[in-house]
């Protein structure tokens, strides 16, 4: 035996499905409330029972006979077709409605089910009681076809409009498809250019290195002394070369989880002296003066060497590539539990608080406080990846009165386990 009332589960979503949907207007069908209106009591006791639902209680049931038309009193039903677990909803009727007619004036099964959403009050007309308004007032069959007319024109409204949305959402679906599949052809040339790029640049780069080395091996010491800075000026751009090329490779092999960690415990101060070193040409060529500082007592920071010497010289280019001649970029290593923190300040043109979210990005390009453009190129999202896969964080901040960018990266403190 089919149940006569909904769980509180298909109640709720009928209730939810409900509130999502337009208000309707009022059928028409106010003549046979005037009719009943006009009756004396005693016929009208004849003709109509007045029945009452709870609230998830079945009124009349798809697939049934129809046997009676129900006017509604107080309360709100809701009309439906299918499984009440997952129900087409058809239309919400509310007091002065009509539900069920539709049976009688077909003579065939319900086409639908009604339910009540909250507790209701009906009158109930027998097919019989029915045929009997008809035959004394047929201006009443009138009355319900102009009804049905409506509901059926109101719901082909629906239907329309929910097969237009489905069509738009169609449309909108098939184009986010095309750009993802955009997006990701977009990934793939990129990722090919760099590579091609590599391997063209590997090649004539190592020329120009083995160049500059006979040039020092055979030039007379009084040519060399001569052009010592010139030479000086190729060797820096030959190692910033190497590095980028070094970096594009990098970056993809963090991103493709396939980079190798030789972890230990890392002088962070020797380190960073050494990076320095490295930088100092640049430095000087730019007229930038870097300092250090470093928090007494400094732990060890648990890191593979060659990975935070990149990012460290990374870093440093893009600060002296920034900063102004005659400014000074300023390094300090400190520490707190677990946690050891490097920040590098320049006196750059700062950058923007909307744009520091995704100035770690491939190729990121942002405007600065200043309305100048400042690009990244890889170097930051390789600092992004390398840090991340030390365990640890990496950001950018405002300089003192706003003057500069302050890039932060941490990393843990080395912990001896053999202890």
């Amino acid at each position: 035996m089919r149940t006569r009332t909904l769980t509180p589960e298909q109640l709720n979503s009928l209730l939810s499905a409900e509130a999502l949907l337009q208000p309707t207007a009022a059928a028409v069908n106010s003549n046979i409330l005037q009719v009943l209106a006009s009756m004396d009591r005693q016929r009208l006791a004849e003709l109509v029972i007045e029945q009452t639902f709870a609230s998830g209680d079945f009124i009349c049931r798809e697939g049934e006979r129809g046997d009676a038309l129900y006017l509604i009193w107080a309360g709100r039903v809701v009309v439906v077709k299918g499984d009440p677990a997952a129900p087409t909803v058809l239309a919400h009727c509310g007091p002065g409605e009509v539900v069920g007619e539709m049976a009688l004036l077909e003579g065939k099964p319900r086409s639908a089910s009604v339910i009540a959403l909250e507790a209701t009050r009906l009158l109930r007309i027998s097919w019989g009681s029915f045929r009997t308004l008809l035959d004394r007032y047929p201006e009443l069959g009138t009355s319900l076809l102009a009804s049905l007319s409506a509901r059926l024109r109101e719901s082909d409204q629906v239907r329309n409009q929910q097969t237009r949305e489905d069509q738009q959402l169609h449309y909108h679906l098939s184009r986010l498809q095309t750009e993802k599949e955009q997006l990701l052809a977009a990934e793939r040339m990129r990722q090919e250019t760099a590579d091609l790029i590599v391997h063209d640049l590997r090649n004539p780069l190592c020329l120009i290195s083995n160049v500059l080395s006979m040039l020092a091996m055979t030039l007379p010491e009084t040519v060399l002394e001569e052009n010592r800075e010139l030479l000086g000026i190729a060797e820096t751009a030959r190692e910033r070369m190497q590095r980028l090329i070094d970096t594009l490779l990098d970056t993809s092999q963090l991103e493709a989880g396939e980079a190798q960690f030789i972890f230990e415990a890392l002088n962070m101060e020797s380190v960073l002296e050494n990076v320095l070193r490295q930088m100092s040409p640049l430095a000087t060529l730019r007229q930038v003066t870097m300092e250090a500082h470093y928090a007494p007592d400094l732990p060890p920071a648990h890191a593979d060497v060659g990975k935070i010497e990149r990012v460290l010289i990374n870093l440093l280019d893009n600060a002296i590539k920034h900063t102004p001649i005659k400014s000074t970029i300023s390094v300090s290593v400190t520490w707190q539990e677990a946690e050891i923190a490097i920040s590098i300040l320049d006196a750059g043109p700062g950058i923007p608080q909307a744009d520091r979210a995704h100035i770690f990005e491939r190729f990121a390009q942002v405007g600065s406080e200043k309305g100048r453009r400042r690009g990244f190129g890889l170097g930051l999202t390789y600092c992004r990846l390398a840090v991340e896969a030390h365990g640890g964080r990496i950001w950018v901040e405002s300089g003192p009165d706003a003057i500069g960018s302050r890039f932060v990266f941490t990393l843990p403190v080395f912990r001896d386990e053999t202890l």
